[in-house]
């Protein structure tokens, strides 16, 4: 896998999963963990550390939350029932109040009301938003333990670990957006806002952590959400300052677009990403058809994590099905080297056998 990640050949196609998720691994595994997971169906372990990383679409990611003194948060449980959870949050500032809602269920999270609600709640992020700190000793450990199994993945923090991802957690797609076109200023000074704090976790919480890839980006800038000209000023600057402040470090990244990236994948490259993700085809959202034409943009440049459709193929397909599109990825993507394969995003109802295949298929694709 870290030859791959370093845009080499290894001996042969790597195989994994992107984020094992509590509800597959508590439905159809027997509660075991993610390692377990990827040794019992012969995958290559790619495991993600979630502790502390302000990621608000986990499974009872309120958990995570951080408060102090200046920024505290307190949850008003509405619906407390597994498969239908609503909870109100209220964050209390010396500067003033914010307030959002939170909807859930076993397989994720998602905002039912958003916290910007006006251009001058931004003054309150400026001075009072809290940034996680991780425990490097707990990180060492996890890592020791995957030992030569697989890689161990962290984020930046943060909603999402992208700066224009994470504002599209503050404030609707379809409002910043427009934003964009009427406010620019005002989004910058948002952006800049979270960028400072993203950088600072990088510095307190990176700095010796020892991961083996660190995700950043998100879904909402793909180009199935935005144009590629709003990316080039709204996600590129910040992007490439988070990356190359990863790189000082000696992190490597991967950048997630999990929908569209067919129109920006020039900019990809110029955001100094080590490796891009999750190369999502049609049927899950993407608008990959062809692999060989993100090679040929990619190779040699940004090494290649995903391509797998998770829902159509890797859950419902047969074996036969499964084995045929991994040969088709491996010859699009990765026959030069410098690919992971591995299923585009989260799965929550694929049959255990199937992910069987699935590793197994990719284990025929020798270099």
């Amino acid at each position: 896998m870290l030859r791959a990640l370093a845009r080499e050949k290894p001996d042969r196609l790597p195989v994994t999963v992107h984020q094992w998720q509590p509800y597959h691994l508590d439905t159809y595994l027997g509660g075991i963990d993610a390692l377990a997971a990827c040794q019992t169906c012969g995958l290559d372990a790619s495991i993600q550390y979630f502790e502390a990383m302000g990621q608000f679409w986990i499974p009872n990611a309120e958990k995570f939350l951080v408060s102090t003194p200046e920024w505290r948060e307190e949850i008003e449980i509405v619906k407390d029932h597994p498969d239908d959870k609503l909870l109100n949050h209220t964050i209390t500032t010396p500067g003033g109040r914010l307030t959002y809602k939170t909807g859930g269920n076993r397989t994720t999270t998602w905002i039912t009301e958003y916290l910007i609600k006006r251009h001058e709640d931004v003054e309150l992020i400026e001075r009072y938003m809290p940034v996680a700190k991780l425990s490097k000793p707990a990180i060492a450990k996890e890592y020791d333990r995957i030992g030569d199994d697989g890689i161990l993945r962290g984020f930046v923090w943060g909603d999402q670990a992208g700066c224009w991802q994470h504002a599209c957690c503050l404030m609707s797609e379809e409002e910043l957006i427009l934003e964009c076109i009427d406010h620019p200023d005002w989004v910058h000074r948002l952006l800049h806002a979270l960028l400072e704090r993203k950088l600072r976790f990088i510095g307190e919480s990176l700095t010796g952590a020892k991961f083996d890839l660190i995700e950043t980006g998100g879904g909402a800038g793909s180009d199935t959400v935005i144009s590629p000209t709003l990316h080039r000023e709204f996600c590129l600057p910040y992007d490439r300052r988070i990356h190359d402040a990863l790189h000082a470090l000696g992190h490597r990244a991967t950048y997630h677009t999990c929908g569209g990236m067919m129109h920006i994948l020039d900019l990809v490259v110029a955001n100094h990403t080590d490796a891009s993700e999750t190369l999502a085809p049609p049927g899950v959202g993407g608008n990959i058809t062809a692999p060989e034409q993100v090679r040929a943009v990619f190779g040699g440049k940004v090494a290649m994590i995903g391509g797998m459709d998770q829902f159509n193929i890797l859950t419902n397909g047969t074996k036969e099905q499964i084995r045929a599109e991994t040969q088709r990825l491996f010859a699009g993507f990765g026959m030069h080297g410098g690919y992971l394969c591995s299923a585009s995003d989260h799965f929550f109802e694929t049959p255990v056998d199937n992910l069987k295949a699935f590793a197994a298929a990719a284990r025929e694709c020798l270099y």
